[in-house]
């Protein structure tokens, strides 16, 4: 049976967070703003449309989110190393 390597856990970046949250804070706490069923949007009830335009928008979120955290995890790296940081 071959070892797993360790690999520690890090803890997410407040600046990731918060992008990672937004879409959930949009389809979750937002259905006051939007509890209608008119207008009709691409055939779609408007709550509908909502919720189906946010699942499909959420893995940009994600994937600005992921890009905040590996160009953190670089420059952490690059500050151990002691390697110079160049922008």
């Amino acid at each position: 049976m071959t070892a797993i390597p360790h690999v520690p856990i890090r803890k997410p970046s407040l600046k990731a967070l918060l992008v990672g949250l937004i879409p959930f804070v949009a389809m979750c706490f937002s259905i006051s703003w939007w509890d209608r069923v008119y207008p009709f949007i691409f055939g779609l009830p408007f709550s509908i449309f909502w919720i189906v335009a946010w699942i499909l928008i959420t893995p940009l979120f994600m994937s600005v989110a992921y890009r905040i955290e590996t160009a953190r995890i670089a420059a952490e790296a690059g500050v151990k190393e002691g390697g110079a940081q160049h922008g």
